[in-house]
């Protein structure tokens, strides 16, 4: 069976004992859909124990540092306050190391396997009651695999839209560059999170094991 990577960039809304004072006030917008996705972690924690791969997800809120972005862009409202060598710090501590640790595992993956899968797991507010597949760059292992994922999803009544060519992503800008697209498959899962906070239109376990089988069988015909 095809070798999978899964990563989860919005995993939590913690906030470090040390910038606690930063977010003063701000809790509710901490804890909020602003700073994490609510049932990324479980997904993706999912996903993970179904593959038998481990999971490399963020440990902080993305108000702190958005580890899909780059630039100014990294840095909420609240994060901007911090001084710029503050903020170089949590690039070398939180970004890079992130991004170490994946391509250090895809690149274990592509020693030991002839091509790996890497799914991106996020949920997003909107999207009622949908699943959107993204994938970025040209065309490769990625957009065949989340073309027949769809197909089997859409057979079992889901919502399920693939976007080609997303844009939005430093991380997949930055991976997709280093790895070729027939090699390195490449998407994002965005699952709305209607499913995760009130069990609509699918109730959230229902949806998880739609998506761990039908990824199942893809992965056995790939």
């Amino acid at each position: 069976m095809m070798t999978f990577l899964f990563s989860c960039e919005y995993a939590t809304c913690a906030v470090p004992e040390a910038y606690r004072e930063l977010f003063h006030g701000a809790e509710d917008v901490v804890s909020s859909p602003a700073g994490w996705d609510p049932g990324a972690l479980n997904l993706a924690q999912g996903f993970s124990m179904r593959f038998r791969t481990p999971l490399i997800h963020g440990q902080r809120t993305r108000l702190l540092i958005d580890l899909d972005a780059e630039g100014a862009a990294r840095w909420s409202r609240f994060s901007k306050k911090i001084p710029e060598a503050g903020r170089q710090k949590l690039v070398d501590r939180e970004e890079l190391s992130y991004r170490t640790a994946l391509r250090q595992r895809i690149e274990e993956d592509l020693r030991r396997h002839a091509a790996t899968t890497h799914v991106m797991v996020r949920t997003v507010e909107g999207h009622e009651g949908s699943v959107v597949l993204e994938t970025f760059g040209k065309a490769g292992l990625g957009e065949s695999l989340a073309a027949s994922w769809r197909g089997k999803l859409l057979v079992l009544g889901l919502d399920v839209r693939h976007h080609k060519g997303a844009k939005g992503s430093a991380l997949a800008a930055e991976l997709g560059g280093l790895y070729p697209a027939e090699n390195y498959g490449l998407m994002r899962i965005k699952v709305a999170q209607a499913f995760f906070l009130e069990g609509r239109p699918w109730r959230w376990e229902a949806l998880k094991k739609a998506l761990f089988e039908s990824l199942t069988e893809v992965a056995a015909e790939a």
